[in-house]
């Protein structure tokens, strides 16, 4: 896949297109990074990498591009500080690789159809995988790399909570360059300025893009790049006709109800109706007329349905309800699931969102050890809710984290309807890193969010 992405590079303000001058020492036993499970690494990159990456001179990336970036920033994880990032993937190459994937996402519709699915074909779903970079190194390796017979869709959150967030989110936007009808990005409820600033992401990318002089500047641009990115990313799939994936999963219907208008006045202001007596579920086509550009989906309003997808919950009980746990979306009951599926002529619902510490207080659900759950399963068919980050999460070293497997789903022909689940186990010896945050002040992702917050960050 090629990208002209010089001109738009040339006009960014000089802060972006900056990076600190010094070349990587490669050797410096201040670099060197202890890991938990093994002997000091080697600070010497091994035989065949190119370090720094540098973007193509004629803009098209290749599988050599997209696997030596994979086994740089393995490499650099293991061996070299944060602060050393920029000296691994230079900020021009990070501005790059963002503005062609960018560009991509942002052309893509807010429910991708994914019909291309041939007799020879597979499709890999992939749930929460927050910044546990080795783990999805593994995954795409067991599951085998995007190809044009192997299809992915990744079901969001990609960073927060994990120390390689970053190395993450940019390894899947190569892949999704490289090959753009073969990846499909779908957006989490993580990837947002909300988020992104209680959990993590937003600190580790402060820490890994530094200025000479120690300041944020350049941190801060390549974070606010990483937000206009989350902004293009498509909100929901339909695979082959028969099975719908959405980061949290069902969403409301908005009824527009013009108010009644004064005659004989020029430049009348319509008034519309977002409060319905009671919730109804939405269709594919509010879903597709909906607006995804914001940084944070809205808890009110008149545009509710992206934060219903990306922040709703199954529950046991019948209806459909406000998420008053969370401050933010649905809960639906598996009558809302058969209702959906019916409509739309579906087999398979398959949603993430929620890892063990989610369903640890969630009576009458499943728990998340196998990396899946089968929560509603009607006449129509099922609901699913998939996490592929084992382990969970992984800087937490005390003796409350879980130990929970993560998965994947293969979905395979003629119907690409019956999952295949596979579950695995956390990838180790991993290094050893401190959170980027504070994970014993900041609340349970299935708490109440901090509303106000959001509505009042810029």
């Amino acid at each position: 896949m090629s990208c002209n992405c010089e001109a738009e590079i040339a006009a960014l303000p000089p802060e972006s297109a900056s990076e600190p001058s010094q070349a990587l020492i490669l050797g410096s036993s201040s670099s060197t990074i202890i890991d938990s499970q093994s002997e000091e690494t080697s600070s010497s990159p091994p035989p065949g990498l190119e370090i720094p990456i540098e973007w193509p001179p004629d803009g098209q990336l290749s599988l050599d591009w997209a696997q030596n970036l994979m086994s740089v920033f393995d490499w650099s994880s293991r061996n070299l500080a944060p602060a050393q990032f920029p000296q691994v993937l230079p900020v021009r190459v990070f501005d790059s690789l963002v503005l062609c994937a960018s560009k991509i996402l942002h052309k893509e519709p807010n429910c991708v159809r994914i019909d291309h699915c041939g007799p020879d074909s597979t499709v890999v779903v992939v749930g929460d995988v927050h910044g546990q970079l080795h783990d999805v190194l593994f995954l795409l390796k067991d599951a085998g790399y995007p190809s044009e017979n192997r299809i992915f869709v990744f079901n969001g959150d990609y960073v927060d909570r994990g120390a390689w967030g970053l190395e993450t989110f940019l390894i899947l936007l190569a892949w999704k360059v490289l090959m753009p009808q073969s990846v499909y990005l779908l957006r989490g409820n993580h990837e947002s300025k909300y988020c992104t600033s209680v959990y993590g992401f937003e600190k580790e990318v402060l820490s890994k893009y530094k200025d000479e002089d120690g300041k944020d500047k350049l941190g801060k641009h390549v974070y606010r790049k990483c937000l206009g990115c989350f902004e293009g990313l498509p909100l929901a799939s339909i695979i082959a006709g028969h099975v719908y994936t959405a980061h949290g999963g069902l969403f409301r219907s908005i009824p527009v109800t013009p108010a009644k208008r004064s005659k004989g006045k020029k430049n009348r202001k319509i008034v519309l109706n977002s409060e319905p007596a009671s919730l109804v579920l939405g269709s594919l086509d509010e879903l597709s007329k909906a607006r995804r550009s914001v940084l944070d989906p809205p808890w009110e309003g008149l545009n509710l349905i992206p934060g219903d997808v990306l922040w709703s919950d199954p529950s046991m009980k019948p209806g459909l309800a406000p998420n008053k746990v969370r401050g933010i979306g649905l809960i639906w009951g598996p009558d809302c699931t058969e209702d959906f599926l019916k409509k739309f002529q579906l087999k398979l619902i398959i949603r993430s969102h929620e890892g063990p510490d989610a369903r640890e207080k969630r009576p009458g659900l499943a728990g998340m050890d196998q990396g899946y759950t089968i929560d509603h399963i009607v006449e129509s068919g099922k609901l699913i809710t998939l996490f592929s980050a084992p382990d969970y999460p992984q800087f937490q070293g005390t003796e409350e984290r879980y130990r929970n497997k993560g998965a994947y789903i293969v979905l395979e022909p003629p119907n690409f309807d019956h999952p295949v689940f596979r579950s695995f186990e956390a990838i180790t010896p991993r290094p050893q890193v401190k959170a980027y945050y504070d994970y014993e002040e900041a609340i349970d992702s299935d708490e109440e969010l901090d509303l106000a917050s959001m509505a009042t960050s810029p």
